[in-house]
């Protein structure tokens, strides 16, 4: 195993820093034990509700089982919805392209590196929520860490040191497997193990440290986040040498091959709802997190004298939140819905349905299952004419986009890259701001025509293809 705390992409970081990341290594190997020397029997289980994909989800089992001869992997965590959402685009992806996608979920198993990636990240929500509630919290620590802190090059040398820890996951599995990742520490994991083909799928706009994965290809979305990259301007005080040609990629947003395959379709469905006075439909989303809840409380009251006008159906995804539902029933009089809680089959009748058919009302989704709870939105998406999100994964999606308050300083360039590139509004950072932006958009509907008409440009500008490339890329093709 290369240690790649110490150097990082030709910069010497500072023995204090490598001290820090050695012991962070060391913590969880003693809260969580060593299984360095364990060997790992992978298996595999399906993943029903992808069975469009044939996608297998890859667990420990008795014995190991063979990979299909086209197998591609695609290695994630459970982090919000954000990490999920782009690794099924990848896998669709990967799908199309021939090859048989395979699930790996590193935080899913009973292993020490498994327990690391859960504890962080149930600190990650922790604090990621604590900011929606706390000003002060979120402006002296949660903005700074997220658009600076984690941006430094140094933070990128704990992370590979506590990313050793996932070898032992990796035991089993053959080392030229294609293989893409949709957070760092997946790619991270896999470097150390020693497998060669992997391709570090970075999903935001804002370059940092965080997303390295020296020895995997760097493939980013926009030529924003290329040249932070190129060029590592700003991860350190003093300059550094940059990411060169062949472990850096730009190759679009990544986005499901389902959702592209008919979009010219989809557009001219959305134009004609607009141009002919139809129900505006508009998707909200509730993140992994949950966080946000006075935003969404605040807009869905404004919204619903436009539902009982039949001006606007509502669609919202409550993912795996039932909480933030039952929030908004206590505080809302006369929110009535109608309701798909672990009704998935339900929903993806009502799917088929609308997609001709005039919709009215308020449809609540809540699904448990988490495949289930990420790719409601994914259904829903081709059938409504603007997406209500936070400027996370869903901001390079090819759909009108509103956007809510960032949370957390990386996710501004997200809305940046959005309104530059004209298929979503400017970030609406307050109750009444946002409120006031679907106002506009209700009584000035050309400007969700035009998005449209720009999504199609896009489109045939290649701006969506990210995850064909990255499985290009995997595969050397």
């Amino acid at each position: 195993m290369i240690d790649r705390s110490s150097v990082i992409f030709g910069n010497k970081i500072d023995e204090k820093t490598i001290k820090s990341a050695t012991k962070s290594k060391e913590k969880y190997l003693k809260k969580y034990g060593n299984d360095l020397d364990k060997d790992y029997k992978i298996g595999f289980s399906n993943i029903n509700t992808l069975d469009f994909l044939d996608a297998s989800n890859i667990i420990f089992s008795d014995k190991n089982e063979k990979f299909s001869d086209n197998a591609l992997i695609v290695g994630n965590i459970r982090m919000g919805f954000g990490h999920y959402r782009i690794s099924i685009a990848m896998a669709s992806c990967a799908r199309a392209l021939g090859y048989k996608p395979y699930w790996l979920d590193l935080a899913s198993f009973d292993a020490t590196g498994s327990k690391m990636i859960r504890e962080q990240n149930d600190m990650y929500s922790l604090a990621s929520r604590i900011s929606q509630k706390s000003k002060l919290f979120n402006k002296i620590v949660w903005e700074p860490l997220n658009s600076e802190g984690f941006k430094k090059i140094t933070y990128n040398a704990k992370d590979q040191k506590n990313s050793e820890l996932l070898v032992p996951i990796f035991k089993n599995i053959p080392k030229d497997i294609p293989y893409i990742a949709t957070h760092v520490w997946p790619s991270q994991g896999a470097i150390h193990a020693g497998m060669t083909h992997v391709v570090n799928a970075i999903p935001d706009n804002w370059p940092m440290g965080l997303h390295l994965s020296e020895g995997a290809i760097h493939a980013v979305q926009t030529p924003f986040a290329y040249l932070g990259y190129k060029t590592l301007d700003g991860f350190a005080k003093c300059p550094l040498k940059g990411i060169s040609e062949n472990e850096l990629k730009m190759v679009g947003c990544f986005v499901d091959h389902e959702l592209l395959v008919d979009l010219k379709g989809d557009n001219e469905r959305r134009i004609d709802r607009l141009e002919n006075n139809k129900p505006v439909r508009i998707l909200m989303t509730v993140g992994g997190a949950g966080a946000g809840f006075e935003m969404y409380f605040a807009m869905i009251k404004h919204l619903i004298p436009y539902i009982n006008d039949q001006k606007v159906a509502l669609f919202i995804n409550f993912g795996d939140h039932k909480n933030v539902y039952e929030k908004l029933q206590d505080k809302l009089d006369g929110f009535k819905t109608n309701n798909y809680f672990d009704e998935y089959q339900k929903l993806k009748d009502l799917a088929l349905e609308i997609k001709e058919k005039d919709v009215y009302g308020i449809h609540a989704i809540y699904n448990k299952n988490i495949f289930e709870a990420v790719y409601s939105t994914n259904l829903l998406m081709p059938l409504c004419d603007l997406l209500i999100t936070k400027p996370s994964e869903l901001a390079y999606y090819p759909i009108p986009k509103l956007f809510m308050k960032h949370i957390g300083g990386h996710e501004v360039y997200g809305a940046i890259n959005g309104r530059e590139k004209g298929d979503a509004t400017v970030e609406c950072p307050t109750k009444a701001s946002i409120c006031k932006m679907l106002d506009r958009l209700l009584s000035d509907k050309e400007i969700l025509v035009h998005m449209c008409h720009q999504i199609d440009k896009l489109k045939e500008d290649g701006f969506y293809n990210g995850g064909y490339e990255c499985v290009k890329l995997a595969t050397n093709k």
